[in-house]
């Protein structure tokens, strides 16, 4: 048996009303692998914190990290499945196919599609409806001091050069990056999923490369998924993550180091969190469901089907309780 089959237990038959106590933690470090650029007003995005969090000088010493707000990390995977959800058929970018038309983010959404359904939305009258995926700002492992570097760039006439016919451009600017082999620990959560939707999720981790701003040119991440824990509650932020990586690593380290690092420091600090805890996934177990997902990914009569199936809990779901229920009529 798989693991993907021994795992159907621990998901919902269909996505509930209310929450219902069933969470599915990734435990994940980001690793930029190009000069992404995370920023707002101009600038790069940090946040002064204690470096770690023991009792040493080390740990308790002030450092400036690199931060990944929220958005930053769920925009691009949302986007990512909805261009599955179109490449299947689910859904459309054609506002005359009013069955299937999805606006991201806007007035027109279907409000019943699994970005919908899954990711949320707030669309004023028109309804609303809360994430089932949690995330939170993510903090760099190393210092911002040594994880940016500033680029002078400009932009030549068509013949390459910054002069033509006698004209002189003088568009140069300046833009601090995000520099390779930079990592962000961060835990994604999914609340109350089916299996299907699990699946969706995780697809969407995997497949998204791209981050930040200017994501068509640079902005290339690889999302590490070094855990997947099932509980029934929230668990460790953030932060409190990469602190006690920082202090389990004495600093930065190599990637291979870090994910070396990774399952030790995390059921550290499950053992501390209020939460019962189904199913610890790391090591071999957790390669072996990656692997599955990916083939799964890869066959296209599988991902046809589990996609399909999720649409239809999507549906459901959006025609029992959210913003597509038939309201009954007053007497």
């Amino acid at each position: 048996m798989n693991i993907l089959s021994t795992l159907k237990p621990e998901f919902q038959s269909a996505f509930p009303r209310l929450a219902s106590g069933k969470y599915v933690h990734f435990i994940l470090l980001r690793h930029s692998q190009s000069f992404p650029v995370f920023q707002t007003d101009g600038i790069l995005n940090t946040a002064r914190t204690q470096a770690g969090l023991g009792t040493t000088d080390e740990s308790k010493k002030q450092i400036s990290r690199l931060v990944m707000f929220k958005r930053k990390q769920t925009t691009p995977e949302r986007l990512a499945g909805r261009e599955l959800l179109r490449g299947l058929n689910l859904t459309s970018a054609d506002e005359a196919n009013k069955d299937k038309y999805c606006e991201y983010n806007g007035e027109k959404s279907c409000k019943k599609c699994p970005d919908c359904i899954i990711y949320g939305f707030a669309i004023g009258d028109s309804g609303s409806e809360r994430s089932k995926v949690y995330s939170d700002s993510a903090f760099s492992l190393s210092p911002y001091e040594q994880s940016h570097r500033s680029f002078t760039f400009n932009a030549p006439f068509e013949g390459g050069t910054m002069s033509e016919a006698g004209e002189m451009r003088s568009s140069i600017n300046e833009l601090d990056h995000v520099i390779p082999e930079v990592t962000f620990p961060t835990v994604e959560t999914l609340r109350d999923p089916t299996y299907e939707g699990f699946i969706y999720v995780l697809g969407n981790l995997l497949r998204t490369k791209r981050y930040g701003a200017q994501e068509s040119r640079t902005g290339t991440m690889k999302n590490y998924i070094a855990g997947i824990v099932f509980c029934d509650g929230e668990i460790f932020s953030n932060l409190h993550y990469t602190q006690a990586l920082y202090d389990a690593l004495k600093g930065d380290a190599p990637i291979a180091d870090i994910l070396q690092k990774v399952e030790e420091v995390a059921n550290n600090l499950l053992n501390d969190e209020p939460v019962r805890t189904t199913k610890r996934l790391f090591g071999s177990q957790l390669e072996e469901l990656l692997d599955e997902v990916s083939v799964l990914y890869q066959d296209e009569a599988r991902l046809v089907e589990t996609i399909n199936v999720l649409y239809g809990q999507t549906k459901a779901y959006a025609e029992s309780f959210g913003a597509l229920k038939k309201k009954g009529k007053k007497d």
